[in-house]
């Protein structure tokens, strides 16, 4: 079981690989749904995981992974835990704006067991933008789904002029704002 590598595959034309990584399957699968619902210039893969590392058996069958959301439950301190340890098999160079968080959860920050501070830390560890979202609302998990399919057009590098860095860049600076 190797870390997760963003180069040591070639790119497939007119295509990207989004991996989700998250504890909670069932929001997993619907924000995929959502994302392929999309309407896109390019095809897609989505690839779901509780926890990294992956299974190395079918790792000569699985594409380059171009961006990897890691999901956290905001009312689950087990969701934090399990991206915290699965950061640990993702290689450095992925952290140059091929990563980010996305929590979830944050319509009932009254049932809030993680502390955002923690979260805000992760985001500024790993130098990698933090998206706040309720994924059970209907109209926010499309909304996430579309600025997650941009950020993968971004990363796939299916839009000239910008590179995942930059724009990884261009967020975290938005979010200091």
């Amino acid at each position: 079981m190797a870390a997760v590598r963003p180069f040591d595959k070639l790119p497939a034309l007119n295509s990207a690989a989004f991996l989700l990584v998250g504890s909670d399957e069932g929001l997993q699968q619907k924000l995929a749904e959502a994302i392929l619902r999309e309407k896109k210039n390019f095809k897609i893969s989505i690839h779901l995981a509780t926890s990294l590392p992956l299974p190395s058996e079918r790792d000569h069958l699985r594409p380059r992974i171009d961006l990897i959301a890691f999901m956290i439950d905001i009312k689950s301190k087990y969701s934090l835990k399990n991206v915290e340890a699965s950061l640990a098999h993702v290689d450095a160079s992925f952290f140059l704006g091929k990563v980010c968080f996305l929590v979830t959860g944050v319509g009932r920050v009254n049932y809030c067991s993680v502390e955002m501070n923690a979260i805000w830390k992760l985001g500024e560890v790993y130098c990698s933008p933090v998206l706040f979202c309720e994924l059970e609302l209907e109209g926010i998990r499309v909304a996430t789904a579309q600025r997650l399919l941009r950020m993968l057009q971004i990363c796939a590098g299916h839009v000239p002029g910008v590179s995942a860095l930059s724009f990884g860049s261009l967020m975290r600076n938005s979010a200091d704002d």
